[in-house]
């Protein structure tokens, strides 16, 4: 990752004065935000509207140079911007809007990592089972220097243990970040339902759901998003490398909570089993839908350590933090609920996760 030069941060007081100053009546910034060549960054550009946009079929189709992001060459580089979820903007506050995206090559065809389109037909196939989820967005924050945040400049912290869940200026670092990000995540209507600080100094966790269908990935990207641009604020890096530091350090994952109607009706238990025995035999392939390399990430995080399951073998088994697939104690009990798939890694896409999950238990693809 390349340094950045903290000569580079500006006086947030003095963008304060112009960001107070109104514009006129029918005027609104829309940010198009979209996941550019690499599968797991996003970018995103303003421009002005004449109105307050209700639903994204109302907004334009736009376009960007993707010879600049690894989506184009650079005798043909139009990329289409087709917008497909609106969300209140946090930072301009008003009328403002920021526009998930999908994106779509200069023939209409789907961008190669453009995966809405089809989580979108999956979910829709589906949408009578009622899939809901809940993903577990694990992240670092780094200094501008590429070095977590927090920890001595020629060494390490103490070994893990004091820092999960933890309080106190000696165990948790960037919590103003996590606060903030919160903060934003609900003013742009993103289902975030808690936080937590991990295992590993400086990691942190956001927790996205119960949600249904394709919102999942749409509230998921988005959050992303505002954590990259809140952090951006601090003068501070996010990065979601599944093992951002080598040794006996936790790595970070995405871990995924799924559920049907079925799995939540009384003795839905039955239902999860079946469930667990259909990705048991799909292993490989939800392994390389589990982050943007086709599993090359992820092998260094799933090595059987650090509450990880090995990326060889499927695993399942109640409260069992080194498994595959856990059952979360009070499902196994009152036998009802869901199942968590701790195979995900911090920079998988959303819409890839949750679309094979559905094509495997709910459509037995």
């Amino acid at each position: 990752m390349t340094d950045l030069h903290t000569g580079a941060s500006t006086n947030k007081a003095v963008l304060d004065r112009y960001m107070r100053l109104e514009i006129p009546d029918g005027k609104v910034q829309a940010m198009y935000i979209w996941v550019d060549g690499s599968g797991e960054n996003l970018r995103g550009k303003t421009r002005t509207l004449d109105f307050i946009p209700k639903s994204p079929e109302e907004l334009p189709v736009w376009n960007f140079d993707g010879s600049s992001t690894g989506q184009a060459e650079g005798s043909n580089s139009d990329v289409y911007l087709k917008p497909v979820a609106i969300y209140p903007d946090p930072f301009r506050l008003g009328n403002n809007r920021l526009v998930l995206c999908e994106t779509l090559k200069h023939n209409k065809a789907i961008a190669e990592t453009n995966y809405r389109n089809t989580c979108k037909e999956v979910m829709d196939k589906a949408a009578d089972q009622h899939p809901w989820f809940g993903m577990e967005q694990e992240y670092t924050l780094l200094d501008t220097d590429s070095h977590p945040l927090g920890w001595p400049k020629n060494g390490y912290p103490g070994p893990q243990g004091p820092y999960y869940c933890a309080v106190g200026a000696n165990n948790v670092y960037g919590r103003d970040i996590v606060e903030a990000h919160y903060r934003a995540c609900l003013y742009a209507g993103i289902n975030i339902s808690g936080t937590n600080a991990e295992v590993m100094p400086a990691q942190w966790e956001f927790q996205v759901g119960p949600s249904e269908g394709i919102k999942m990935g749409d509230d998921m990207w988005m959050a992303r998003y505002l954590l990259h641009r809140v952090a951006e604020d601090f003068s501070v890096i996010v990065t979601l490398d599944p093992k951002p530091i080598r040794g006996d350090w936790n790595g970070a994952g995405m871990h995924t909570n799924f559920s049907t109607k079925a799995m939540r009706d009384p003795n839905g238990i039955v239902a999860i089993e079946a469930a667990i025995e259909n990705l048991s035999k799909r292993h490989a392939k939800h392994i390389v839908a589990y982050d943007p390399k086709e599993g090359k990430d992820n092998e260094r995080r799933l090595t059987g350590h650090h509450e990880t399951s090995s990326i060889h073998d499927f695993s399942a088994g109640v409260a069992n933090r080194g498994a595959s697939v856990r059952i979360p104690r009070s499902v196994a009990e009152e036998k009802t609920g869901y199942l968590e798939d701790r195979r995900p890694s911090s920079n998988a896409d959303p819409y890839r996760v949750s679309e094979i999950i559905v094509r495997t238990i709910c459509l037995n693809e």
